[in-house]
Formats: structure tokens, sequence, C-alpha cells
């Protein structure tokens, strides 16, 4: 047993998800579900919000720029990380469900979800680069605050998702009703 898959080892929680529907293998609908939600893991999407705290990092990190400099240093010490990389390298209680869920997701879902966290790193360690490059504080504070411009709204994006409550989650649930 194993408390980061609720209490399942990482090859009977990788085996219980193998299904087209995030936790399908776990014995009964209701039993997957608490499981899923127990561990903050959304039992209809299959994804946890957790990942997202490692963008407000760096979000909170580039806020903190304009007034206080010294915390670009920190923020250039950000690093990327896929959701499997940041679920394999957490104190998550339940980091191998997470990435066992993760795996068994919508695939057009994980997709979509994969593509905005993508965007997000991407700007991140653009703005990154161009902080070392950059000579004056000044510069660092401005991209610092478009950074931050650009990243939230991902991160809400992204949080939408995890939820299911994009655009194709209100699909789902029309369709659902006819």
């Amino acid at each position: 047993m194993n408390a980061n898959t609720g209490g399942m080892g990482p090859a009977a929680a990788k085996a219980s998800f193998g299904n087209d529907e995030p936790g399908a293998g776990i014995p009964g609908t209701e039993a997957r579900h608490r499981m899923l939600l127990d561990a903050n893991i959304n039992p209809h999407t299959g994804l946890a919000t957790d990942y997202l705290n490692h963008f407000n990092e760096a979000i909170m990190l580039l806020e903190m720029i304009p007034d206080m400099p010294e915390c670009t240093a920190d923020f250039l010490g950000w690093q990327p990380a896929t959701y499997r990389e940041h679920f394999a390298a957490s104190n998550f209680k339940a980091r191998d469900l997470a990435i066992a869920s993760y795996d068994s997701t919508d695939s057009a879902l994980r997709a979509e979800f994969d593509h905005l966290t993508e965007t997000m790193t991407s700007i991140l360690s653009a703005v990154g680069a161009a902080m070392q490059e950059a000579k004056q504080d000044r510069t660092r504070a401005i991209l610092a605050q478009q950074a931050t411009g650009w990243v939230k709204p991902l991160v809400t994006l992204a949080g939408s998702l995890i939820n299911g409550s994009g655009v194709s989650a209100d699909v789902d649930s029309i369709m659902k009703q006819r």
C-alpha cells in the first residue's frame, strides 16, 4: 500500500486507470469518484489543480520583482516541469494516483491542457532568458509585469479545464442531457 495513491501502489494505480475514464478501473463508480475527490483530483477530468501551484509560484515571484528586484534570482531559479514531472517530484499525498489519472484523461482534454501549460512554460522561460540579459532592474520589472499579465489568464483557463468548466465540458454536459 502507498499513501501517494490513496492506498494503492504505483503499479495498482496505473492498472486502475487503463480505461477511457479517469479512475475507471477502481471498483464502483462511487468508489472511484470518492478516491479521486479525496486525493483532490477532479473525478470528471482526472486532473489536479495542485499542478497549477507550479505556475502560481512563478507568478508570485514575478509580482514581487517590481518592488523587490532581488527576487529576480528566485524567479530565475524556477524550473519548468511537466504535469508528470511535477507530481513525481512532489510530496502530493496521491502523486502516483494523480499521474495515473492524468495518463487516462480524455486525450483531447489532455492535449488542450498540455498546450496551455506548454504555452505558460514557454512564456516564463522566455521571460527568464530576457531577464538574464537585462541590465537594469526597471527592465526586469517591466518584463515581470508583462509576463504576469500573460500567464495569469492562462492559469485561469487551465484551472477551468481541470475543474471541467471548459467549453468541451459544457458541450459534454448538454449532450448527456439529450
